[in-house]
């Protein structure tokens, strides 16, 4: 997208750079969730609507909570979500995009920071900072009061001599502070609102509010895309950009939007505790990428106002981060099932069943978890069986229950709780009249069309028999489930041998 024309006709919002530059920067700490694949989408979505480019690093400078365990989930899950990135881990040198890495190059330029006076020592304690605050009349969380700006070097040298060491804050100016944001539009902290802070804490280590902009600036990012929740972060981040252009670190200040929260249940942030935000659980259960990511794409943003299934191509086509809403998303998992649904319904039948194949294995209904290592039998059951299946299930966990009896030799499959019911007085003698129906069809007559003609004419209009009462019973001996795929498609699929005598085991255990 060249048309900066197009770019500038967002009302009240900012003009995008010509080539824009996004990162995603997450830390490697627990297991991916939906949150943090939300802001990588967008993030991605951008880059590739505007052809521009997504930068993947870490920030991985908390030893005690960063595991490689969990850098190895990120990547695992940025890699099933099809989200690629252009610069970054495992495409160029570890030293550019791994924080823990870098800690000489933000301490040289804390040193800068310092030396011109832009940040300073802070020998201030927390249980100082709030005793001042309670002197004063204040709230002791009110924050830090400044106190340090103006220590003379022999007051430095008092606490140097207690052993005490400083951390280092970065300077506010007393003004306010304005951005046009991305998504909100413009947003004013007022001066005094936002105190000094720690940009490097008294055991050398930088903060986050430090590395996340030298990285920026180091890698020419333009665009930053993060989640409403550091938004409160922001008027630093733009105080210390001036700072770094000052001293030739950075060339600009990037341009900020602040992505709406996604919420759970009772109107509550989405917890990473919360089972719908795990995002293996959720592929666990059965969805498939382009089905999460579209329902994800819709948790701040929509595609038009009488679509909610579309592909990636036509989300990338169509997204504009300053068309995102400021209002939480509700994470709704029935529609997200919905539309999993959908695009389960749109794969090409040797992808859904190559897809199927690990839950079906994990469930063992098959002998294998790739399609390649199935027998033939199991491969031509399957095949037989996927237009029957793949329209009537909305995730790829429901594919076991479906395709597990048409794969059984088993003579008898117990009946399920919900079948059960299905099983009226009258089931002995429907099931009886099927067994003398079907005992006069050939094992080359055993095809769909004969069965279902055959047990139509003797259940339903020689018998009487409701449809529903007729080959209810029926259904429940061939698949042990009150919902199956076709019933007689089935009985093709099973064969005459194993279906009879799933008939009559049933009958005989009613």
């Amino acid at each position: 997208m060249s048309d900066n024309t197009e770019k500038t006709e967002k009302i009240g919002k900012p003009t995008l750079p010509e080539h824009v530059r996004l990162r995603f920067c997450p830390s490697p700490t627990g297991i991916p969730h939906v949150g943090m694949i939300h802001t990588a989408l967008y993030n991605w979505a951008e880059a590739r609507h505007a052809g521009g480019t997504l930068i993947f690093r870490m920030e991985d400078t908390d030893s005690k909570r960063d595991t490689q365990e969990s850098l190895d989930m990120i990547i695992e899950a940025l890699h099933w979500m099809g989200i690629d990135w252009d610069e970054g881990i495992g495409k160029g040198p570890d030293e550019m995009y791994f924080q823990s890495k870098r800690a000489d190059v933000y301490a040289k330029v804390a040193q800068q920071l310092l030396d011109a006076g832009y940040a300073y020592e802070s020998y201030s304690t927390a249980e100082e900072i709030a005793a001042r605050n309670k002197a004063a009349g204040r709230p002791e969380t009110f924050g830090y009061d400044g106190y340090d700006r103006t220590l003379s070097e022999e007051e430095k040298e008092k606490f140097r001599a207690e052993g005490r060491k400083p951390a280092l804050r970065l300077k506010m100016p007393d003004e306010d502070i304005t951005w046009n944001d991305l998504v909100r539009g413009e947003i004013t902290f007022k001066a005094g609102s936002v105190p000094d802070y720690v940009i490097v804490r008294p055991n050398g280590e930088a903060l986050y509010t430090l590395t996340n902009p030298i990285d920026d600036a180091i890698t020419e990012v333009n665009v930053v895309l993060r989640g409403e929740d550091l938004l409160p972060s922001t008027p630093r981040q733009i105080v210390l950009y001036r700072y770094l252009i000052e001293l030739g670190i950075a060339k600009q200040t990037p341009l900020f939007g602040h992505l709406p929260y996604v919420m759970g249940e009772g109107n509550k942030k989405l917890s990473k505790r919360d089972p719908q935000s795990n995002l293996f659980l959720l592929r666990d259960q059965g969805f498939i990428r382009e089905g999460l990511l579209n329902y994800l794409a819709l948790l701040g943003w929509s595609f038009s106002a009488t679509e909610d299934v579309f592909s990636m191509e036509q989300f990338t086509n169509a997204f504009d981060v300053r068309d995102v809403k400021s209002n939480p998303a509700h994470f709704d998992l029935k529609k997200a099932i919905a539309i999993n649904a959908a695009h389960i319904r749109m794969l090409e039948p040797e992808d859904f069943l190559r897809r199927s194949v690990p839950y079906l294995f994990k469930d063992g209904a098959v002998s294998a978890d790739n399609w390649d290592a199935l027998t033939d039998r199991e491969k031509t059951i399957l095949i037989q069986s996927a237009p029957l299946v793949q329209t009537r299930v909305r995730l790829l966990s429901e594919v076991t229950n479906m395709v597990a009896p048409l794969l059984s030799i088993d003579e008898y499959i117990a009946p399920a709780d919900d079948a059960k019911k299905q099983l009226k007085d009258d089931s002995a003698e429907v099931l009886d009249k099927a067994i003398a129906a079907l005992s006069t069809l050939s094992d080359d007559e055993w095809k769909t069309d004969q069965i279902h003609e055959l047990l139509s004419e003797e259940l339903v209009e020689k018998a009487g028999y409701k449809p529903r009462n007729a080959f209810g019973p029926v259904r429940v001996a061939m698949s042990g489930h009150r919902v199956s795929p076709p019933l007689f498609e089935s009985m093709e699929i099973i064969g005459k041998t194993i279906s009879m005598a799933r008939l009559a085991n049933l009958r005989a255990n009613l």
